[in-house]
């Protein structure tokens, strides 16, 4: 168990956390949502002890050890991937060493053997006896190869880092569990596996992530940081949407159902206050005019976008028809002999594991790229709108962003037009006079949605839209693209978005393509699609977003 007790933490005027008291107990699985910015991984190193709080103390129970999910990716560089591992168990990471230092010994004393018994004993009760298969259970768990134990971290690339380093947070049985976005960087079947393992975890687990998906599979509990506060809701992410906005709905509600009461009785006083025969009448309603209050509804740190795309025409008959397309790139072939009709009302998520595959399409369709082989065509009613995955190039003039997205609005409409659809995408105020120069990647994504919507186009082709998103703006997204009446490519690694947005999933494969019109869920679960798939992969079973 682990609790915060009177947390306050401010950054000069700015409030992050007031009086924060909340309890996190052994069994559940606390999903901790908040706004970019309202202070989710802050207070996470307050409960790891990495960072002190203003006021306020956190309480663990004796001997509980915590592990969090580290982010410095290079801190152990020179360490073996196995060592790395095994240090998530600092104490008994420490007692090994000093258990193989003792057992070198050519000789050892009367003292070394008393050690030696105390040292047992110790390590049969940390399982370290366990320490090696425990170690190659996780790694292969999550997507790392045999071979790779003896290797220095430094030799990984970034990805794999990254689940080495998951693998030492999980290690040991740790009894409370601290995880930063842990499906960063991860593929479907090790976000799979790692659903199963907090599944099984029988401790603490707090979790901060932007996958919906994951937090509805994982949580048993939602720690929602808003108005400086910390309220917890039992249930998962969907259960606590929903909750959090009926919640509000009613203070809604109930605010306008006070106000029209207090209309009706202020124009009774107004009306006979005067009349002697209704003097009595309006005395009793002013007494109930008093009584009657107005709740202030609180500044919430979380906003939602407004995200809509609005064709300004329909598909017609014809919508894209690729043939034989083929690309290399550095010699290495991308695309080969890639064929696809397009129809009416087609919502495709394009997945697999090759990312340059699907981005390389993207650009050809679009017309960034030239394909080496091949051909396509789009519909003379077709009008594309295109989310690339790389958007730097969009953002080379150091303008503000009333005339960056100038540049995108129609010739009839001036500054106020931009300004007015700058704050429905959250720049408000002098938010919307900000220099791109200046901007987030969150922020980035947000204008380049802002410069998809005012195209009016009726074919939507999005590569990793939600990088950088916050869940406010992902959940924005998510339900603009399924409102969307026409056509959408896309890739993503969000499970909720494609799996509530597309109607036809296509999976590059080293050997070929899968393309089945079904929900991804149902294609997840469909033996001949994974008979298929394990043959295009060569024995290789290959399966992530």
């Amino acid at each position: 168990m682990i609790s915060a007790v009177n947390i306050a933490l401010s950054y000069g005027k700015r409030i992050i956390f007031k009086d924060v008291n909340i309890k996190f107990t052994p069994g559940n699985c606390y999903g901790l949502i908040g706004a970019n910015g309202s202070g989710k991984s802050t207070f996470l190193k307050i409960l790891a002890g990495e960072k002190e709080a203003d006021k306020g103390e956190i309480v663990v129970g004796p001997k509980e050890r915590i592990a969090m999910l580290r982010q410095d990716h290079f801190a152990f560089d020179e360490e073996t991937v196995f060592d790395t591992v095994v240090m998530g168990h600092k104490q008994l990471y420490a007692l090994m060493h000093e258990r193989e230092a003792l057992y070198a010994k050519a000789e050892l004393s009367e003292a070394d053997g008393i050690r030696a018994g105390d040292i047992e004993a110790e390590f049969a009760e940390m399982n370290g006896y366990e320490v090696e298969s425990e170690a190659a259970v996780l790694l292969k768990g999550l997507g790392i190869p045999e071979e790779f134990r003896e290797k220095k971290m430094k030799e990984l690339e970034g990805g794999d880092k990254v689940r080495v380093l998951l693998a030492q947070a999980l290690f040991g049985n740790p009894d409370i569990l601290l995880l930063d976005e842990p499906t960063n960087h991860l593929d479907l079947k090790s976000i799979t596996w790692l659903e199963d393992f907090l599944f099984r975890f029988q401790n603490t687990v707090i979790i901060v992530s932007h996958d919906r998906h994951f937090l509805n599979q994982s949580c048993t509990h939602i720690a929602d940081i808003d108005f400086g506060e910390i309220r917890v809701y039992v249930g998962n992410y969907d259960f606590w949407y929903q909750a959090s906005q009926l919640f509000f709905k009613q203070k809604q509600d109930d605010n306008k159902k006070t106000a029209a009461k207090a209309k009706e009785l202020t124009d009774f006083i107004q009306r006979f206050s005067s009349n002697a025969s209704k003097a009595k009448q309006a005395t009793s309603r002013k007494k109930l005019l008093d009584k009657l209050t107005i709740e202030d509804m609180p500044a919430s740190s979380r906003k939602y976008p407004f995200v809509v795309f609005k064709p300004e025409r329909p598909c017609g008959d014809i919508i894209l028809e690729v043939t034989g397309l083929g690309k290399e790139i550095d010699g290495v072939t991308v695309l080969n002999d890639f064929d696809l009709t397009v129809h009416k009302e087609d919502k495709i998520a394009f997945i697999g594991l090759n990312s340059v595959a699907k981005t390389t399409l993207f650009e050809i369709l679009t017309e960034a790229m030239t394909p080496d082989r091949g051909t396509f065509r789009w519909g003379i009613t077709m009008s594309t709108a295109y989310f690339p995955k790389e958007n730097s190039s969009f953002f080379e003039k150091d303008i503000t962003l009333v005339d960056w997205l100038s540049q995108y609005t129609p010739p009839s409409e001036g500054e106020s037009f931009a300004r007015g659809f700058l704050g429905k995408m959250l720049f408000s105020g002098e938010e919307a006079l900000k220099k791109t120069s200046v901007l987030s990647g969150g922020e980035r994504v947000r204008c380049m949605l802002s410069r998809m919507m005012l195209t009016g186009a009726n074919a939507l082709i999005l590569d990793e839209p939600t990088n950088h998103l916050d869940l406010e703006s992902i959940t924005a997204l998510n339900n603009g693209l399924i409102a969307f009446p026409e056509v959408i490519l896309f890739a993503s690694h969000d499970h909720q978005m494609v799996a509530s947005t597309a109607n036809r999933i296509i999976e590059i494969l080293p050997g070929g393509i899968i393309d089945k019109r079904m929900p991804f869920d149902d294609y997840l679960e469909d033996a001949e699609v994974m008979a298929l798939r394990e043959s295009l992969c060569n024995g290789e079973v290959a399966l992530s977003l």
